[in-house]
């Protein structure tokens, strides 16, 4: 039994009248009747039958026109969903983000990106950008977005895994988080150097050795080391330890919106390169939904 047969089979039903049906579906009436006449044999019951010259349905007939109307749409179904996955409508997209990308850059993407293609189921996670980097290798996850392991020098972009792609969609700077009563909460812009005596939060170190590193080696090229006396794996932790009085933080911007008689920013005076926020994914990920991902991140 052929798509096309049942065509036949309920354009003829409605007709009831083999030359009519034979116009409307653009065939010779012996070719039509043929069909039929095949489609019959293979179901091996009678669809037709003529009572008084008439064209009628048997009650088989009858039966197998409304399972019939239902495979035809089925089947244009099942062709609409096939062609709207090749070109990005349907599907899922494995994204995932490093936390820093929350407050800003994530919400600008996925709202962009749900508004274009409503359909398309989103798998979302908070990962570090060394987990994202060996998901993106192995096919695990489909898009990253993650920052490279240290900041930017002036127009200098960052490399990341070379297997893999990238592009900058953001470059952020580092701030000074102080508690709202602070002392030096009374400056607009702060040095790294004003900070020398004050206890520290800071991101644990597993939770991401190498941005932990490179702050701390800026500090030390201020002339101080930190003094940790707190540390905590996400950003949300920090500022409440901050905010509980229990030290100072630096932290990279944008930073979650905040109550000002709670927690304060400051910008850094000192010479710092951004961190960039990249996103990244395997050029060998031929994905229609990541395609349409990357279709509006193009510079």
């Amino acid at each position: 039994m052929e798509l096309r047969q049942l065509r036949s089979f309920v354009v003829v039903a409605e007709e009831l009248n083999v030359g009519r049906a034979a116009t409307r579906l653009h065939l010779t009436q012996p070719s039509l009747s043929r069909q039929i006449a095949a489609l019959e044999r293979d179901l091996g019951v009678e669809l037709f039958a003529r009572v008084k010259r008439r064209f009628v349905l048997t009650a088989a007939g009858e039966t197998f026109l409304a399972e019939a109307r239902d495979l035809l749409r089925r089947s244009e179904e099942a062709v609409r969903t096939a062609q709207r996955t090749q070109r990005g409508e349907l599907g899922t997209l494995r994204l995932r983000f490093v936390q820093s990308a929350t407050f800003e850059t994530l919400p600008r993407l996925l709202g962009a990106f749900r508004d274009a293609y409503p359909e398309v189921v989103l798998d979302l996670e908070s990962w570090t950008t060394l987990r994202q980097t060996e998901a993106l290798l192995d096919g695990r996850i489909d898009v990253g977005l993650l920052r490279p392991s240290t900041p930017a020098g002036a127009n200098t972009v960052v490399q990341l895994e070379p297997k893999l792609a990238s592009r900058v969609v953001a470059e952020d700077a580092l701030v000074a988080v102080l508690p709202a009563r602070h002392r030096l909460t009374r400056r607009k812009r702060l040095r790294l150097a004003d900070l020398t005596e004050e206890p520290f939060v800071f991101y644990s170190r597993p939770s991401g050795p190498a941005v932990h590193d490179t702050i701390v080696g800026f500090c030390r090229a201020a002339g101080f080391t930190p003094r940790i006396e707190q540390e905590a794996a996400d950003v949300q932790t920090i500022i409440s330890l901050v905010t509980a009085g229990l030290g100072v933080s630096l932290l990279i911007a944008p930073t979650p919106p905040s109550n000002p008689d709670a927690v304060v920013y400051r910008e850094l005076s000192d010479d710092l390169p951004p961190w960039q926020l990249s996103v990244a994914w395997s050029p060998d990920n031929r994905s229609p939904v990541l395609a349409r991902f990357l279709d509006l991140i193009q510079p």
